[in-house]
Formats: C-alpha cells, structure tokens, sequence
C-alpha cells in the first residue's frame, strides 16, 4: 500500500472514540450499545474499503461523518421490521398489511393474556390437562351448528390436514376450474402432494358437470373436493355444480365432501348475499362432511385455520400427527375467541367487528370523513390543493374479488417537485407509515381503510413526506 494510502486509513477514528462520541449523539445515544457498535464497524469497514480501493474525493473520515453514516445503517435495518401502517390504499383484507384490522375486544383480550400467564391447556375447574382453544371451538360450533370445530394456524394449514388425515394415498377429486393458486406460491396441486393425496382433476376450467365427478369416483377415491375460488372469478359460459350436489353424490358413494370456503363469510349477511359469497353456514347446512376457512379475512379475526364438521371427520384430524406441527398459540387463541363473542350480537356486528364496519360504511358517511381529512390537509400544507372524489374499495385479501365498494377518496396533486413515486417512498419510510396509491398523475387516500383516529397522524405524516 502506497504512503498515501496509509496517511488516509490512519485518519479514520477509532471504535474507542466513535463509542465515546455516539454517547452525546442524539440519533445514538438511546439505542443499544452492541447495535450503535456493529453499525459503526460497519461504517468503517465501508470506509476503509473504498479507500483501500482507491477512492479519496467526498470521502469524509471525521467522527460525526461515521456517526451519521451508522445512524443511516441502523434505520435501513430497521426498515423491515413490525411498525404501524396507516393503510390509505382502500384494500381493506391487504394481506402485506395483516389483513383483518382486530377488533377492539381482541385486542383488549390479547393484552390480559399476553402479560401474564394463562389457562392455555388448563381446565380450571378441575384443575386438570385441558385441550387448546377448546372454546373457540366450542363457540365455533354453537354459532354455525357444526357439530364439532378445531382450530389451527392457517387455511392452508387447515386444507393440508384434511387431505393427509383423510386421503393420503388415495384420490380427491376436484373440478379444473378450482385448482386455484393464491398468493404465497400456494398452489393446489402442489399442496395435494405436500398432503400426500392424489389428485383426481375432472371438468373443464370453465365447465364441470355432477356427471365428471360421478364418472371419475373409483376404487382409489377418498372424497369429493368443493374450492371456493376467492381471488378470481369465471364468468360467462361456465358452470359448477353447487356443493349440496356434491354432498348428494359423495354420500350416495360413501365418501366425505370437503368444502374448502377460502376467506369465510361465517354468517347469513345481506353484504355476501350481495356479493354471492358462500357462507359457512350455508355450506354445512348442506351437509358438507367438512369445511375450512381463514380466520383473518371474512371473519374480521387473526390468523387461523377453523376447520368444522362431523365429530368423527374432526376428531379424525385432531389426531393426525400433522396436527401438533399446525396448532395455534395462546394469542391467537385469545383474539379468535374475543372475536368470535361478538357475532352473538348481531345489532351490534358491524359497529365491533373493524372489518365488517369498514365494509358496511355508508358513501355519505365515507364523503363527509373525507371533507374532514381534506381540512386537515389543507391546514397542514397551505398552498396545496386537496379535493375529494368519488372512487372504488375492494375487499381484498383474494375476497369479493369481482365486488367493488364504493368509496371516497381525498386526491393530492401536489404543486411543485419531489415526483409522486419519491413522495408515496418517502411516505411509506414515515413514522408512522403511509400506503396511498397514485392514480392519474394524483396520489389517492381512500377513507374506506383511514379511521378517524388516524387522521392527524396521517396530516402530519404527509406533510413531513412533502418538506423532507
């Protein structure tokens, strides 16, 4: 290495000082110890690299450069973890976002149980080993009619077990049209095999009729499969038979019908009749032998598989050894079961329940909060021009996919530079974080997903996004 090049590496300060000066810097000197340090090395490993390589021009060695430059490396790691978003894109189940926003009594529930401990596999009265989420289920059963629940981590998780309890090795037959593939590289063919079943296609993709079925049943089948296809929708020249024909036909073999519902609309509701969304109490009114679907989409609560049916097909599952790998934890027990109380007030449903309040608000109550955020825009960044406009939400979360609701939306073209896609970066890296959606030259912030509570927030979180 030249002289030169050693003169530059020696002015590089060393980690005793940048320690000492990162106590007096207010970006640092809250932070853990260990993690001002591994971001400081880091900054000087990059410095000494570029000089190493050569580089000299703009290249600052002085202590309060390597402070900002690890202050930078901090906040880019911290970048991906949890924090809150202000969801303004209208997509109520945004599954980037978490889908279901919890209700409150969810949330109240999950804190007394989070801080302490909690009688998870207890049963109280006897003092003995209970069984996990045992009233979830048991309310699970009481509202739908099912004889007999069971709860796990997922949907997907919910339709692997069914296919290895019930049919591993043996065939399932479905229609082409339902061998959906979601979000996540979920796929059902793939998750057949995963499950250890066979999967029998039968049908075309657009029309499968009750004789397909009838006509593939063999020796080798174990049941009929009935998918709900929640993110898309085939229109036109198609048919399908309804899952009460399905159940009619596999009975009439000696074989389970399993429904697969998706998103899982729980009850009778004029907003899925509207939409032609099947519900789990209709499907089991029907006699599906067993039915799943998630719990944080049409349910409005966490996470999770519920899985409802006859108790011997339930406890079938619950005995598979797959089943202990898919069980749910105590916070997600805690935030179904409080969630699930609230459906046995139907008057009060869609005021507790976040999901169905956001799907049910009314365009002129949508209109008027809108005129609300907009003032407080407008006070907030005076010369700008924020209007309110007529516009679409959707569901989300691969529900209602083909069912638009109509929404309000405040539009922002702002007067002068950074470019909208700078601005809509600069939002999302905020505190708190912004998800807007840009449309027309114009950035959107639908009031359908923007509660009340949020709207100072959000004012303020424009505001630094358009200075910054």
């Amino acid at each position: 290495m030249s002289g030169q090049g050693e003169s530059d590496l020696s002015r590089i300060p060393s980690m005793t000082i940048l320690l000492k000066a990162a106590e007096s810097s207010d970006a640092l000197r809250s932070l853990p110890r260990s993690v001002v340090a591994d971001a400081l090395r880091e900054a000087v490993d990059a410095m000494r690299a570029r000089l190493q390589a050569g580089e000299r021009a703009g290249l600052a060695c002085e202590v309060e450069s390597l402070l900002a430059q690890a202050h930078t490396i901090i906040r880019h790691q911290s970048v991906n973890r949890l924090t809150r978003v202000i969801n303004a894109t209208g997509v109520v189940l945004h599954t980037g976002l978490g889908r279901s926003v919890l209700p409150d009594a969810a949330m109240e529930r999950l804190i007394r149980v989070a801080r302490g401990y909690c009688n998870l596999e207890i049963e109280l009265e006897s003092g003995k080993r209970g069984k996990r989420g045992q009233y979830a289920e048991q309310v699970l059963c009481r509202l739908t009619g099912a004889e007999a629940a069971f709860v796990v981590n997922n949907n997907a998780a919910a339709t692997m077990l069914v296919l290895h309890a019930m049919a591993k090795e043996r065939e399932v037959i479905v229609s082409r049209g339902q061998l959906i593939e979601i979000g996540g590289s979920y796929r059902l063919p793939e998750v057949m095999v995963a499950g250890g079943a066979v999967l029998r296609e039968v049908g075309t993709t657009n029309k499968t009729h009750l004789r397909d079925y009838e006509a593939a049943i063999g020796d080798r089948t174990a049941m009929l499969m009935h998918v709900h296809t929640s993110n898309y929708r085939v229109v036109g020249f198609a048919e399908a038979p309804e899952a009460a024909e399905l159940v009619e036909l596999a009975h009439t073999h000696g074989l389970a019908m399993f429904d697969d519902l998706g998103s899982g609309a729980l009850l009778d509701d004029e907003i899925w009749a509207a939409a032609e969304e099947p519900t789990v109490a209709t499907s089991l009114r029907a006699g599906a032998d067993v039915v799943s679907f998630s719990g944080d989409k049409l349910l409005g609560g966490p996470q999770a598989g519920i899985l409802l049916g006859k108790k011997e097909i339930i406890a079938k599952l619950r005995r598979d050894p797959m089943a202990r790998a898919l069980r749910i934890d105590k916070l997600t027990v805690a935030a179904l079961e409080a969630t699930l109380e609230l459906y046995f007030s139907p008057e009060s449903l869609k005021r507790d329940v976040s999901l169905l309040a956001m799907l049910s608000e009314s365009l002129d109550s949508l209109k008027a909060r809108a005129e609300t955020l907009a003032g407080r825009f407008g006070k907030a960044m005076p010369g700008e021009s924020f209007t309110v406009i007529r516009d679409e939400s959707f569901a989300g979360g691969g529900s209602l996919p083909a069912w638009p609701f109509p929404t309000a939306a405040v539009r922002w073209r702002p007067a002068a530079k950074p470019s909208l896609d700078e601005i809509t970066r600069r939002l999302r890296l905020g505190q708190p974080s912004v998800l807007a959606r840009i449309r027309e030259d114009a950035i959107l912030f639908d009031l359908r997903t923007i509660a009340e509570r949020e709207f100072d927030d959000l004012a303020s979180a424009v505001a630094a996004a358009r200075e910054a």
